[in-house]
């Protein structure tokens, strides 16, 4: 059987890729780092979602002599530029503080109005083969932003970013609505045909 490692310690992203990979008839073995105590985690010092998903799946496809997939993702506001951008889980200036990060941009974006609230989540995929070989693929989700969160599913800026076309926030969703229009979820189906080709 394929073995595939995923950069992360998230059980749910394992789930969510295990399912894409299963639904396109490649039911590869799919790891997570935590079968690798060893590897350290990898610095994000990239300056694109892009750049990290690949600093990520290279660091561990190398140490592992696996073909390995990591991705990279957040929250870019047009009116800000793009930003928090591949700072977003780390807006506040705390690493993974949720809602230290929701409550400054909503703070930032207090004064701004409706139609200016445009937003999307990005994300990097990237598979990376111990022989060098490397691809990336992108997904997005666009929406905008409400002024107070809602919903209680989901993690991040979910609770404040209402994808286009509906009248939920991602937190509002189930996890499969989620994972059916997610910027994640688009990047993992993305990689399928990569996967197919490169894999065998």
């Amino acid at each position: 059987m394929t073995r595939l490692i995923l950069a992360t310690r998230n059980a749910g992203k394992i789930t969510e890729l295990k399912a894409i990979l299963v639904a396109a008839g490649l039911p590869y073995y799919l790891a997570g780092a935590e079968e690798f105590p060893d590897v350290p985690d990898v610095k994000e010092t990239g300056v694109t979602f892009a750049e990290n998903a690949l600093l990520k799946a290279r660091a561990l496809a190398t140490a592992t002599g696996w073909p390995a997939v990591a991705d990279d993702s957040g929250l870019c506001v047009d009116v800000l530029g793009g930003a928090p951008g591949i700072f977003s889980a780390r807006w506040s200036g705390t690493h993974g503080d949720d809602t230290a990060n929701l409550n400054l941009l909503l703070a930032q974006l207090a004064d701004i109005a409706p139609p200016h609230r445009t937003a999307h989540f990005a994300c990097a995929a990237a598979l990376a083969l111990p022989d060098g070989t490397e691809h990336v693929v992108e997904g997005r989700l666009d929406g905008t932003l409400r002024p107070t969160p809602a919903g209680t599913g989901g993690f991040g800026y979910d609770p404040i970013l209402q994808p286009d076309g509906e009248t939920r926030t991602c937190a509002e969703l189930t996890a499969d609505e989620k994972n059916a229009i997610s910027h994640r979820g688009k990047a993992f189906r993305a990689l399928v045909p990569v996967l197919r080709e490169t894999l065998y």
